[in-house]
């Protein structure tokens, strides 16, 4: 089973996107690395100049990288900025994360991202046949329809990817709800999402946590954590899992995920080590499970209840 590290979907300081990959290439035992910028094309200044250095450094560590394109497409800029990502499809894989890309791929080999709505088998053949090489699925769907869909994509010729990790990537807009919420315009926002390293939480009216904001993004306030449900992935076919970037210790991240993939460690221990992180915000895996997203099912509890009669 492949580790891969998701495009950080944040917005960033230049230094500390290049750092991150930095200590990814030199310490993360990840197979598989995503650069480049998802969620806003104003970011994409910031990083342009550090971009060429960490995609050597990746390489020269011997991780995989991939190239992740635009996830909305707006404007004729925007467009641009995805053709120019898929022109790199013949030095190495491309992400797509907007379907507009695949006419600029011209059936070259490439991976599906997690923002592209991949629910049936007939979608899943439909990407393959025109060289998807592997397809990340959304993380909404449970694991009745992961299953369902990996057998699919072995018959397809090509492969699934499943998100572990990471707040959930929920749905994009055309307006930047994190200027909003500044009191800023959208072409004025002085990229305050920069404050947020994470995401900005969202209450309700009563004050209950609900949802993050990441400049045009919609995410999930839980974070996704998989980590009991990696022997049930492995065992169903899933080719490999990805871990999407936060400010917190990733290098550690990848190693727990990494030791439970390969059996060196249980579930318990490494719900340890990811508590440890200290994150700010709960752990949730209703949706493979078949609940609310946001819920958390904990196994190691309910596999120690006492069975009734």
């Amino acid at each position: 089973m492949k580790i891969t590290l998701g495009p950080v979907l944040f917005n960033w300081p230049a230094d500390k996107w290049r750092d991150h990959h930095f200590r990814i290439a030199d310490e993360a035992d990840v197979d598989v690395v995503h650069v480049g910028e998802v969620v806003c094309a104003k970011r994409m200044p910031f990083f342009e100049e550090v971009l060429p250095e960490v995609v050597e450094r990746l390489t020269a560590a011997g991780k995989e990288v991939v190239f992740s394109t635009l996830a909305l497409v707006m404007n004729r800029a925007e467009r641009k900025a995805v053709e120019a990502v898929c022109a790199m499809a013949d030095e190495a894989l491309v992400e797509v994360n907007d379907i507009s890309a695949l006419s600029r791929l011209a059936g070259r080999p490439h991976i599906v991202g997690p923002f592209v709505n991949v629910y049936n088998e007939t979608t899943l053949d439909w990407f393959a046949r025109r060289g998807a090489r592997r397809v990340c699925l959304p993380p909404e769907l449970g694991g009745e329809a992961i299953r369902t869909l990996t057998a699919a994509a072995r018959e397809a010729g090509t492969a699934t990817e499943v998100l572990v990790f990471g707040r959930m990537p929920l749905a994009l807009s055309a307006r930047c709800y994190h200027a909003r919420a500044h009191n800023l315009p959208k072409d004025g926002c002085q990229f305050v999402c920069e404050k947020d390293h994470d995401g900005m939480d969202l209450k309700t009216l009563d004050g209950e946590s609900f949802l993050a904001v990441n400049g045009i993004q919609t995410m999930s306030h839980a974070c996704l954590n998989l980590a009991g449900e990696i022997g049930t992935l492995k065992e169903m076919g899933v080719e490999a899992v990805r871990l999407s970037p936060h400010d917190c210790d990733m290098v550690e991240v990848a190693a727990t995920f990494r030791d439970l993939a390969e059996e060196r460690i249980d579930e318990a221990e490494a719900m340890a080590r990811l508590g440890a992180l200290g994150l700010p915000f709960p752990f949730a895996n209703g949706y493979f499970h078949g609940k609310p997203g946001a819920e958390w099912i904990d196994r190691l509890v309910d596999s120690a209840a006492p069975v009734a009669g």
